[in-house]
């Protein structure tokens, strides 16, 4: 099944001149991307009522983007052409374009007129008058001015742009000030709010991780291999790229277009067995998967990794939209690793998923007692009252083994994987609320860790016993971390791991920490209570 789920914009070469055209006119700024208030003068000349606008922006900026790019812009046009004959424009109408490439351009009333127009009109160019050319707005983003009360929003083209400008403005002088990034979670780069979203799947060896990616892909990746040994013996970066390669771990941790420099603090050691994978692939084009070791179990889990495994998963897990555990039925056991990898993915909950897979291989009444296994086991290391969601397929080339499913466990299995498909089709168009939604997260953690370091570097004493204090403040951290939860009157489980800080803690000098200072803290309640809202409004559709 095809899980792309962004449209793609089938049109003759002939029609997508005149689209070219009409794109240009259409950006006023030049800067390729089609804003709220362009669309509402350009396609206000197909005369369509507001609430068929309104539609067509919807389903063409179906990433909530808040712009259109040239191909969603053709996207666009497409749907005002069959509005204009009466079709009642539906989702359902993006899954079946086969049809759009013989689809005429529509009606925009005086677009001609206009067109002409504007050729005749010659460029005015700054050499001739002597005016100087204005610098790019991006330019001015991330320059190191002081940041004002309220950010304009007059030179931010998307949502992804305004929360680059916030982070620069706003959060980051808190992070560095605490050093958030030793402690939480490295700075953010432009790559990082760049990036595609990204799919990890973690699980024990031979439980379908790789066969899962290339059964999406319809085929094999640069490097993957396949075995019931464990095979995937490192950290792979499945992504689009002009041509079928792969690139080692340290190449990639320094390539500042790709979101993966934070993984240098884990050494040598681990970028050794961290690579990317590039190929050419419509799929990848919107989603990014990560491929990952299998976790140890029995006798295995005695041989240590030469690199911190939990921390890495961590990471990845902070930076990815979805996070698929595999088991299979011949694997329930969630050995120590296992354990401490979930525990790393406290606070991602909402993007786990588990996945059942090669359910086939056991009969019906096999895979009920199966699933009980599993979910008992889960309960006890998810440690929450609310029942997971188990995804129970097969995913693989292969058709499904009807002799052991069942006719019952066949459709079973169909629907249960076009759930989860599903859930991989919204990926892309949640991806900007996903961002949206980690940004805020990662706003109010950096608040509370600011509150925790000022409030440490308050108990500690001006002139004597320096070293016993800081030493009585780690070992009674808990304690300290409730006071400040008290003081503040934050929610407890906004807190961070109290054994995290204290192993980071003991390496550094608390009294070197600066004091609170209420006016990044009052600059990052703006910015979650004012900007970030004020942001979603204006890049929200414009027909609302």
């Amino acid at each position: 099944m095809d899980i792309d789920s962004a449209p793609i914009s089938r049109c003759s070469i002939e029609h997508q001149k005149i689209y070219q055209d009409w794109f240009s006119f259409a950006d006023s700024d030049g800067d390729g991307r089609i804003t709220g208030g362009d669309a509402i003068k350009f396609f206000s000349m197909s005369n369509l009522p507001r609430q068929d606008l309104k539609q067509v922006w919807a389903m063409a900026d179906s990433k909530r983007q808040g712009f259109l790019g040239f191909r969603e812009f053709i996207t666009a046009m497409q749907l005002i052409s069959l509005a204009q004959t009466g079709t009642t424009l539906t989702s359902d109408i993006l899954n079946n374009q086969d049809d759009f490439e013989y689809l005429h351009p529509p009606a925009m009333e005086d677009l001609d007129v206009l067109l002409a127009k504007k050729k005749r009109t010659p460029k005015s160019e700054p050499e001739q008058n002597g005016t100087q050319l204005q610098s790019s707005p991006s330019a001015s983003w991330f320059s190191s001015s002081k940041s004002a009360s309220k950010v304009s929003l007059t030179a931010v083209t998307s949502i992804v742009d305004g929360l680059k400008k916030l982070y620069v403005q706003k959060l980051k002088p808190l992070e560095v000030t605490y050093r958030f990034n030793d402690f939480v979670s490295p700075l953010l780069a432009n790559s990082d709010f760049d990036a595609k979203p990204m799919v990890m799947l973690l699980g024990q060896y031979s439980t379908g991780k790789t066969t899962f990616i290339k059964h999406l892909l319809r085929t094999s990746y640069p490097g993957a291999h396949i075995g019931p040994e464990p095979t995937t013996d490192r950290f792979v970066v499945v992504m689009n790229g002009p041509d079928e390669r792969s690139i080692p771990g340290n190449t990639i941790a320094v390539q500042a277009d790709m979101p993966f420099s934070g993984l240098t603090t884990f050494g040598t050691a681990f970028l050794s067995k961290f690579e990317c994978s590039q190929m050419q692939h419509p799929l990848l084009e919107h989603i990014t998967f990560v491929d990952t070791p299998g976790v140890l179990s029995g006798e295995k889990q005695r041989t240590q990794r030469s690199y911190d495994f939990t921390g890495v998963t961590s990471w990845f897990a902070a930076k990815c939209d979805l996070i698929l555990l595999l088991f299979d039925p011949h694997k329930l056991d969630i050995s120590d690793e296992f354990k401490r990898v979930i525990g790393s993915l406290r606070g991602h909950d909402d993007k786990i998923r588990v996945v059942l897979n090669k359910a086939d291989q056991v009969d019906t009444q096999q895979l009920m007692r199966v699933y009980g296994a599993l979910m008992w086991s889960l309960g006890k290391v998810l440690n929450t009252p609310e029942v997971n969601r188990v995804y129970i397929g097969s995913f693989n080339d292969k058709p499904i083994n009807e002799a052991a499913a069942g006719p019952i466990g066949k459709a079973l299995f169909e629907k249960e994987q076009e759930d989860l498909l599903t859930d991989l089709k919204d990926i892309p168009k949640k991806a900007c609320d996903r961002r949206i939604n980690e940004f805020v997260k990662r706003a109010r953690a950096a608040k509370i860790h600011a509150y925790i370091m000022s409030h440490l570097k308050q108990e500690m004493p001006v002139m004597m016993g320096k070293a016993k204090a800081q030493q009585r403040l780690i070992d009674n951290l808990e304690d300290e971390f409730a006071k400040v939860q008290r003081e503040q009157h934050l929610p407890p489980g906004d807190f961070p791991n109290v054994e995290h800080y204290r192993e980071v803690l003991s390496g550094y000098n608390i009294d070197k920490f600066e004091k609170l200072k209420p006016k990044m803290i009052q600059s990052v309640d703006d910015m979650l209570g004012y900007d970030i809202p004020d942001l979603l409004k204006n890049f929200r559709n414009p027909y609302d």
